[in-house]
């Protein structure tokens, strides 16, 4: 773009943000919460609702024509609630605020699950839309409390997913008027790599890992130890808990665990994206067999360690590689 056009394009930009902030404000991601109100409310016609002004006309016409003072009142009438329903629309979504907004990892190619929390403001809404990438979602909100909406938005690649801006939207209560609003929140949901398919056993390279598999000495309860949530409820003792204040789990009497290691540089005859995928299956596999596994990157180093706390971290860096 020449200087001058790109000069006249910024002086043009600078010129909407005074004037028309909301038309260019509402492109750039917002922090929670945010509030709707009549600044950043839109109103327009339904084609439905122009179909209706022009038969509303027509009906004009004929009363005026016709001197008939009846259907002139008639169409008044009508035109008067149509335009009520107007304001109907409006203050369906003005007050409305997107509170918080959650959403649980997932890999790559999957699903992404959302959980948007709305604050009513105290007023039913009634037949709200949200537009998003996966779709259109119907709902409404309690006058009290707050109300939650559950969304799936598609996911291809690994890494941060940045939430795209969001259309929340009504024609309630007659379909005349389409009004709506633009959420665009800061906020951005982790998606994991996703593991190979059909991906090799765990590497080779063990070495011993006795220091995970410890047991309590110096009480009655030698071969019990505190609870880890990454153990199974079949192991918990039940009884000898019941005399302490913390969780008990039988330690199995079994050789000490050797830890598996995931070297990032063992992959040396693959890319990038595959070298990932492959630690990703073997993160996966590792937490299915119980085995404690160090994952070793270019960038650090993770474990040894079990569970899904690790889990979650290694396969973090991994998306974020």
């Amino acid at each position: 773009m020449p200087l001058t056009a790109r000069a006249w394009w910024l002086g043009a930009l600078a010129l909407a943000e005074r004037r028309l902030p909301a038309l260019t404000r509402l492109r750039q991601a917002e922090p929670l919460p945010i509030a709707l109100h009549r600044r950043r409310i839109y109103v327009l016609p339904t084609r439905f609702g122009l179909v209706f002004a022009l038969m509303l006309f027509v009906m004009l016409l004929g009363a005026l024509n016709y001197n008939n003072n009846a259907a002139v009142l008639l169409t008044c009438l009508i035109g008067g609630g149509a335009f009520l329903s107007m304001f109907v629309a409006f203050r369906t979504l003005d007050g409305l605020r997107l509170q918080a907004i959650h959403a649980a990892p997932c890999f790559a190619g999957e699903a992404l699950s959302l959980q948007l929390q709305f604050d009513a403001g105290g007023r039913a809404r009634q037949a709200l839309r949200l537009d998003h990438l996966g779709g259109s979602r119907l709902f409404g909100l309690p006058a009290d409390g707050e109300g939650r909406l559950a969304l799936t938005v598609p996911t291809r690649r690994r890494g941060y997913l940045e939430l795209p801006r969001l259309r929340l939207w009504t024609a309630y209560p007659l379909g005349l008027f389409w009004v709506w609003s633009w959420l665009h929140p800061q906020f951005r949901a982790l998606v994991y790599p996703r593991p190979e398919p059909q991906g090799p056993p765990l590497p080779d390279s063990l070495r011993s890992g006795g220091g995970l598999a410890r047991q309590r000495d110096g009480d009655e309860f030698s071969t019990l130890r505190d609870y880890r949530s990454s153990d199974p409820p079949r192991l918990i003792a039940w009884k000898a808990s019941a005399r302490h204040d913390s969780l008990l789990v039988r330690e199995q009497e079994q050789a000490p665990q050797r830890e598996v290691v995931l070297d990032w540089r063992a992959l040396e005859g693959l890319d990038t994206e595959a070298r990932v995928a492959r630690l990703a299956h073997w993160v996966c596999r590792a937490e299915e067999q119980r085995r404690p596994y160090a994952l070793h990157l270019p960038s650090c180093r993770l474990g040894p360690d079990l569970g899904p706390h690790h889990r979650h971290a290694c396969l973090r860096e991994l998306a974020l590689l």
